[in-house]
């Protein structure tokens, strides 16, 4: 459930032999030879910098000083030669405004904007759904249930001095900025020494700061105790970073610098700590609910930052020209309307999912597959073949060779009007690399996915499920985690103007910083695209507050009142709960509802496959099948089968239990 697959199919193995970290020459492929080094790339050019950048051959030194595992100069080979080969196909510099292959607008070159002053806290507590704290004038979401007082009465100490910190900045800002009438008494006035804040927030922040000492339940030594290979999500992840900063001296860090060459399964193995309520994937919530939870995780990802000292300085996306319709240089949002007005339901664009299939369906034993370029007026003329013919159905897939089809797979990826990443997200991304170990890297990685807009966290899952299937191949195809690594991250991390923005020293540690990003999204997304447990946990708090709140109201007791005259199963629901059964509902199939006993071993798939049993003539497959937790402190939940439903429903005993299709 959730996986948006395409079909693979084996074919026979390339006799073919090659070293695996190095590229074979374009012309061997049928490319012509690109002789030039445009501005962009490592070269000997002039800049204005004076940080040269080195030629893609001539092994440049990398310097990385906070990651445990570095790639060495001659894995990084590939990098530098997949920036040439991006240049030499017109797509590695920033061209200006003009018609793309198929005629259309292509986008400008700067796509990103430096926020002013004020402007990104402003825009950060705007995202938050915290307003109120800086500006009265303004009126909250009306699809915000709960005002800032239930929401910052959850945070963490770390979420909450976040917050915080960006309230007094604006205030201080905004102060600094107020205009008014000059006054001989502001020559002898003493400067204040603090910039105020709104009493109320303010109150409720200093009281988090205080009593989350408590309510954590995280020390050093839990910490210490903790082995590097273990995933707890129990625990907030800025509080364990905010922890391991206070402690450092009695900490030990595990892993160790990874020397030249060595195999990838020499990564830290984690292992996510088991939680009986079951653990929670991306698309398991319901839209209310993951409201709640984008905001929680952008407060959490900043306090992440914050603790470790690193400003990863946001940028905003402008607009940009771009084309309107087409298949390459399109945005994705604009690419998705059209497909699902063919296909309803598509959630990654079809012209990627083809490229992906036919690459798999002709084999995925190429040798150099990714790696090795295709031929560059080959892949130009294809493209454009692609333009006029994908949707009509009539272009000759058969003829499309593999590493063309590999080539159009990474253009559509760099041609995206906006990065993948997004701009807005796309330094903080590059900023994880700073971050003192491979468990807060891979913390902050977690955050970041969730923060991406669905579009774009449901096209990057297809892509790295893609890469380990490529990566799986390696004895055939010669590309392990770091070839594939080096090879995808100048695609997925550049785009037009952003390059000619960066100087040649940031070039060279964004290279290894970045291909360091993309092995560890490849290595660990089982545990990248799953919603921690304690922001879940903040969640539930969030909504039994605000159903607190409003069974305080007289009105609404009443309502309630009626509610339960009207409906006296939910009374039956709990009092068989209390004696040790719940009451399952199947609303969609003849099955409308069955006593299920609670047991300390019970789990969900034990509930589907009781019902399974009853109701033989379900019309749909049993992985297509979910047992939801509705209500209670949480809107909807798609479970896990390896839920423990008894530890559950002492979680959630208003919840109800319904079984229906998967609705992802």
């Amino acid at each position: 459930m959730g996986h948006y697959s395409v079909q693979q199919n084996n074919a026979s193995e390339h006799g073919l032999k090659a070293t695996s970290g190095a590229a074979q020459p374009p012309s061997q492929q049928g490319s012509p030879v690109c002789t030039r080094y445009p501005k962009t790339h490592p070269s000997s050019s002039p800049r204005s910098d004076a940080s040269p950048r080195p030629r893609p051959g001539s092994h440049p030194a990398y310097q990385r000083c906070n990651s445990q595992d570095s790639l060495g100069e001659l894995a990084m080979d590939d990098y530098w030669k997949e920036v040439e080969n991006i240049s030499c196909s017109g797509g590695g510099d920033g061209g200006g405004t003009g018609k793309g292959e198929s005629g259309g607008e292509v986008q400008e070159d700067d796509q990103q904007k430096v926020p002013e002053e004020g402007e990104s806290e402003e825009a950060w507590l705007a995202e938050a759904g915290l307003t109120g704290l800086f500006d009265d004038s303004l009126t909250p979401d009306q699809d915000q249930e709960e005002d800032s007082a239930v929401f910052l009465s959850t945070l963490t100490r770390a979420q909450a001095a976040a917050v915080e910190r960006r309230v007094v900045s604006l205030q201080t800002l905004k102060r600094r900025n107020r205009q008014h009438a000059p006054d001989v008494r502001d020559i002898f006035r003493a400067p204040e020494t603090h910039a105020p804040t709104k009493v109320d927030e303010a109150t409720i922040l200093e009281e988090k700061s205080e009593n989350q000492e408590k309510d954590v339940a995280f020390n050093a030594t839990h910490i210490s105790e903790e082995t590097e290979s273990e995933w707890n999500d129990k625990l907030s992840f800025s509080e364990q970073a905010l922890d391991y900063k206070e402690h450092s001296q009695r900490l030990t860090i595990v892993s160790s610098p990874k020397p030249l060459h060595s195999p990838d399964d020499k990564l830290p193995n984690f292992k996510l700590i088991q939680d009986k309520t079951g653990q929670t994937r991306i698309g398991d919530l319901s839209s209310l609910d993951m409201k709640k939870v984008r905001r929680l995780v952008l407060i959490e990802m900043t306090a992440l930052f914050d603790t470790c000292g690193i400003d990863p300085k946001s940028h905003k996306a402008v607009k940009v020209k771009a084309k309107e319709s087409g298949l390459f240089g399109v945005p994705l949002a604009t690419l998705l309307d059209q497909d699902q007005r063919r296909l309803p339901g598509t959630r990654v664009p079809l012209i990627l999912q083809r490229l992906i299939s036919h690459i798999e369906e002709e084999g995925l034993n190429t040798e150099g597959l990714l790696r090795i370029p295709g031929a560059a007026t080959r892949v130009k003329s294809v493209c454009q073949d692609l333009e006029s013919g994908f949707y009509e159905g009539v272009f000759p897939w058969q003829q499309l060779k593999q590493h063309d089809a590999a080539s159009l797979l990474k253009k559509f990826i760099r041609d995206l009007p906006h990065p993948l990443l997004t701009v807005k997200y796309l330094n903080a991304f590059i900023a994880v690399d700073k971050l003192p170990t491979r468990k807060q890297q891979l913390h902050a990685l977690n955050l970041l996915v969730l923060l991406l807009p669905e579009t774009n966290r449901d096209t990057l899952k297809v892509l790295v499920e893609f890469f380990q299937r490529v990566i799986d191949r390696q004895a055939q195809n010669k590309m392990t985690l770091n070839n594939v690594s080096v090879v995808m991250a100048p695609n997925m991390f550049m785009f037009k103007g952003y390059r000619s923005k960066v100087t040649g020293q940031q070039e060279i540690s964004m290279a290894t910083s970045t291909a360091n990003i993309v092995r560890q999204l490849i290595r660990y997304q089982r545990l990248l695209w799953t919603i921690p447990k304690f922001i879940l946990t903040q969640v539930r708090q969030q909504n039994t507050e605000n159903q607190q709140k409003l069974n305080r109201e007289g009105a609404v007791r009443k309502l309630l009142k009626k509610i339960a005259i009207d409906r006296p199963t939910e009374k039956a629901v709990n009092e068989e709960g209390s004696v040790g059964f719940i009451r399952v509902q199947a609303p969609q199939f003849n099955k409308v509802s069955m006593a299920v006993q609670l047991t300390e071993e019970l789990q969900a798939a034990d509930v589907l496959t009781r019902f399974l049993s009853q109701e033989r003539s379900v019309p749909v497959k049993r992985e297509n099948l979910c047992l939801y937790e509705i209500g209670g402190n949480l809107k909807e939940r798609c479970l896990n089968e390896a839920t423990y439903m008894k530890d559950l429903f002492q979680l959630n005993p208003a919840a109800e239990w319904v079984i229906k299709t998967v609705q992802r």
